[in-house]
């Protein structure tokens, strides 16, 4: 049976975390490449410590010359993404630091089995499971933990860019632990609110009482009570932050990138790969058609999973979960999807619009349950298909 009074944790990090710094570079090189072939193929890997940045990877364009051109960009990319993020410390920013670029040519034996030729066509570019989910339990279908840990950092990140608070730095996580009752979110037993700081004299009340009401304004009201239990800056002071304070990786942050924990993940990270890359066109596909089946009603929760093979076209299986809510079968769901929706990876790529320069925009606060933008940027969230999902059941 499924519990339905509990109470449930998820994290969320900054764009200044130094995982964080790497995602976003790593999504800024796909951009580019994107922007100049729509059909680029690009897996680019980031690391970051004190003073350096070294990217690595596979990339792919159809003119040999423009691959060169572009190879060239990476240090400029690199910086103005350092730059945008707020990192002038002494020991990282995006002046001074070293940027060392070791992407190269992608592998002609992938290139074989993902390409279309002759009768063969597009395959996947990786094996691998994915899945999608969506509740209903707040207006952008999204489990609550991860929504609102997103949307406070996304908040403070505002009030620094724009000068309101120039105290804070970019670096910060913030963690809530949500009471469910009935199955539904109800409040906060605990909160985690870690921040950089430029000023060392500053302590954790004082970070608290910077950061204390653009928490209440992004929270709903009465989920904050006395019992509410505060942790902001419980080490003290955070004044060594970014790569500076701990070396960045792309994709270590899988977790965060997703559903916070409340739901299954098939292991693939997203940033810096290409949409012909099913780790990341699949698992948004997957996405958008659990967030699908919760907006057509047919369930109030649902898990998707689909599974792909290198080089092959078609997924190896469709698989729905509606956790005890749905109104529907669940086998009845996996035909509806198989009929709706073509999932391969060139028909993923089709029906989201996904060869466009989007990325870069996600690397921070979250893949999932953000409001799809006017030009294509997060397609995946739209709730276009309920209606043909209703009709094929």
């Amino acid at each position: 049976m499924t519990r339905m009074n509990y109470t449930f944790t998820s994290e969320s990090v900054s764009e200044g975390h130094p995982d964080k710094v790497c995602d976003r570079i790593s999504d800024a090189v796909l951009d580019a490449f994107l922007a100049e072939e729509p059909e680029a193929r690009v897996a680019a890997e980031t690391f970051a410590t004190t003073n350096r940045v070294v990217i690595g990877g596979e990339v792919g364009l159809s003119d040999q010359d423009k691959l060169h051109d572009y190879m060239g960009r990476i240090d400029e990319i690199t910086r103005a993404c350092i730059k945008d993020i707020g990192y002038e410390q002494d020991k990282f920013h995006h002046e001074t630091v070293e940027v060392t670029n070791l992407l190269h040519e992608q592998s002609a034996h992938i290139a074989q089995g993902v390409n279309a030729s002759g009768e063969k066509d597009e395959g996947a570019g990786d094996q691998g499971i994915m899945f999608g989910f969506a509740t209903n339990e707040t207006d952008a279908l999204m489990p609550a933990p991860i929504q609102f840990s997103h949307a406070i950092l996304r908040r403070l990140a505002e009030v620094r860019k724009n000068g309101t608070e120039p105290a804070l730095g970019p670096d910060a996580k913030s963690q809530l632990s949500v009471v469910y009752e009935g199955g539904k979110p109800v409040g906060i037993s605990s909160l985690v609110l870690s921040t950089q700081h430029f000023d060392e004299s500053l302590t954790s009340n004082d970070i608290r009482a910077i950061v204390e009401p653009y928490i209440r304004e992004t929270l709903p009201d009465g989920w904050l009570t006395d019992a509410t239990v505060w942790h902001v800056n419980p080490t003290g002071k955070f004044v060594i932050g970014g790569p500076d304070g701990d070396a960045g990786l792309t994709g270590r942050k899988i977790i965060v990138d997703t559903y916070g924990g409340a739901a299954p993940h098939g292991g693939g990270a997203f940033s810096g790969k290409d949409p012909t890359k099913v780790d990341r066109s699949a698992a948004y596909a997957a996405r958008y058609l659990a967030k699908n089946v919760v907006a057509a009603g047919m369930a109030e929760k649902c898990t998707i999973q689909l599974s792909y093979a290198i080089g092959v076209s078609k997924p190896l299986s469709i698989y729905a979960e509606t956790h005890g809510t749905g109104e529907v079968d669940p086998a009845a769901i996996e035909r509806a999807i198989d009929q709706v929706m073509d999932l391969t990876p060139r028909g993923i790529r089709s029906h989201l619009g996904l060869n466009k320069p989007i990325y870069q925009r996600t690397a921070a606060y979250g893949h999932f349950g953000r409001e799809p933008d006017a030009d294509g940027g997060f397609s995946w969230e739209r709730t276009d298909l309920a209606e043909a999902l209703k009709k094929a059941v």
